[in-house]
């Protein structure tokens, strides 16, 4: 009964120890002057303003005017 133990203590560690040697590092590839990663978009590309810059910046404009406190408690 104690063999059995010593041998499953023994058969447990070793899978585990094996376990953490098949992990492989991840190394990332930088190529000089090149971007790898997907294009970005300027911002009023977005299906709400419909490549219009105009209207872009007059949402921008109105949330920022929202933001201030300020302005908000003039209002009430």
């Amino acid at each position: 009964m104690k063999a059995r133990l010593i041998i499953a203590s023994a058969l447990a560690i070793t899978a585990f120890a094996v376990a953490g040697c098949g992990e492989k590092p991840n190394v990332t590839i930088y190529k000089q002057g090149q971007y790898q990663g997907k294009p970005d978009n300027v911002p009023w590309q977005s299906q709400p303003f419909n490549n219009s810059q105009a209207d872009w910046d007059k949402a921008i404009k109105a949330r920022n005017a929202r933001q201030n406190e300020y302005a908000r408690i003039e209002n009430q």
